[in-house]
């Protein structure tokens, strides 16, 4: 396994991230457990999930699952950087609760001893605000940040789902503090949708970000979506969502279609360019990969040691070309 600092920190992390999103609603525990045991004996150091993963009746579940794992041996906890989110109600679907979401210093409070509890830890290497939060200000959050760093309960705070504006608001008010601020951003961005590029990938560089790609195959779709729908075999990981609606544009099939046609030109496989490419990526720490079973990860770890050639990198950036560069991007 490659490995790399994350952001500006001194934290060596894996050029893979393991997301967890699927541990309970796709693979029971035994399954998870296989999963992060094969992950680790991979080499993969840097494990990623939310407090609210297991949703709807079953929040929390997924980080139960990972304690549980980490209950097994003393060995595991001290190998794995482990991050987690805070922002959505832990509350069931349809209960709400004033303060009990969000990212005022009381929810953070309390969220942070309840994801605690559920990963049988005592402490969460980075801390991650899961999305922003328009109610709260900066100098609110990072007491609460600064707070858990003294207790010893969290290490580091990172972002997700931030817009570049936010980063650097984020950052300059801890800043004033003379905090670290954040030290990792989490945003969408793959072949199909690559608007991270025009400000959030940026902004992070600018502030010493690590940047960790969440939906790398954009839901399925970039891992040979249009051969699997010809041959009858399984397609995008659901029948909705990002990856659907794609497919449902003309141009995007096109794209797709020439991608697919150039991967087979060269022999290679469209899941593990995807991943490759984006470690190709400036800024990029790693992308993160969620297997529903221990063999899924195989591919994700060829892709970390594909290299891939300036032409066929040419090949891939005139097919799904980026946006280019900010502020030139928005011009009309």
């Amino acid at each position: 396994m490659k490995y790399t600092q994350l952001g500006r920190t001194g934290l060596k992390v894996s050029r893979l991230v393991l997301g967890t999103m699927n541990f309970g609603p796709q693979t029971d525990e035994a399954g998870s457990h296989a999963i992060m045991d094969a992950a680790l004996d991979a080499g993969i150091n840097l494990f990623d999930t939310a407090n609210v993963y297991g949703w709807g009746e079953n929040k929390g579940r997924t980080e139960e699952i990972i304690g549980s794992w980490f209950a097994g041996s003393s060995e595991r906890r001290d190998k794995v950087v482990l991050a987690t989110k805070v922002y959505a109600s832990m509350h069931r679907d349809g209960e709400t609760w004033p303060n009990h979401d969000k990212l005022s210093a009381v929810n953070i409070r309390r969220a942070v001893d309840a994801s605690l509890r559920r990963l049988r830890t005592d402490y969460i290497d980075v801390y991650q605000f899961h999305h922003i939060d328009r109610d709260t200000p900066f100098e609110e959050i990072w007491q609460a940040i600064d707070v858990l760093i003294q207790q010893g309960k969290i290490l580091y705070a990172g972002s997700s789902n931030f817009p570049g504006y936010k980063i650097a608001q984020a950052n300059e008010a801890a800043a004033r503090r003379g905090m670290v601020g954040l030290v990792s951003e989490q945003c969408l961005y793959n072949f199909v949708e690559r608007r991270a590029e025009m400000e959030v990938i940026p902004a992070a560089q600018d502030y010493g970000l690590g940047v960790i790609p969440w939906s790398p195959l954009h839901g399925g779709l970039l891992g040979g979506a249009l051969r699997k729908e010809r041959e009858g075999s399984a397609g995008p990981r659901s029948g909705g969502g990002r990856a659907a609606e794609a497919l449902a544009d003309p141009e995007t099939r096109r794209r797709l279609q020439a991608y697919e046609d150039l991967l087979d030109k060269h022999g290679l496989q469209p899941g593990e360019v995807a991943l490759a490419w984006l470690l190709t990526r400036p800024g990029v720490t790693g992308p993160i990969v969620g297997p529903r079973v221990a063999d899924q990860l195989d591919s994700a770890l060829r892709a970390v040691e594909l290299e891939l050639g300036e032409e066929v990198l040419a090949e891939l950036d005139a097919i799904f070309p980026g946006p280019g560069p900010s502020p030139e991007a928005f011009a009309w």
